[in-house]
């Protein structure tokens, strides 16, 4: 289900307000594949532009369209596909 986009602004000062650390923008080249891997802080997410598959664990891959949201807990196992034309993100970090 597609959602309406907030500005990267506004994305920012949610999640700043919302006691994350950090907010980034991400660009994926198309056809990105990242294999299963962690990292040592909470993510918070809103997928801006493209098309990903995130697969959390052993789910399923989960399509992610603009203005989908994701989260993931640190040190949460979690793998990325990105679309033919690539994908943008941006990301609230807590450490």
């Amino acid at each position: 289900m597609q959602h309406s986009l907030p500005t990267l602004d506004q994305f920012r000062a949610d999640m700043l307000a919302a006691g994350y650390d950090e907010v980034l923008e991400r660009p994926w080249a198309p056809g990105t594949e990242v294999d299963t891997h962690t990292h040592p802080f909470e993510a918070s997410a809103i997928v801006v532009q493209g098309k990903m598959w995130l697969t959390v664990g052993e789910g399923a891959a989960q399509r992610l369209l603009p203005g989908d949201r994701f989260h993931l807990q640190a040190n949460e196992p979690h793998s990325e596909r990105y679309g033919p034309d690539g994908a943008t993100y941006w990301v609230a970090r807590r450490t």
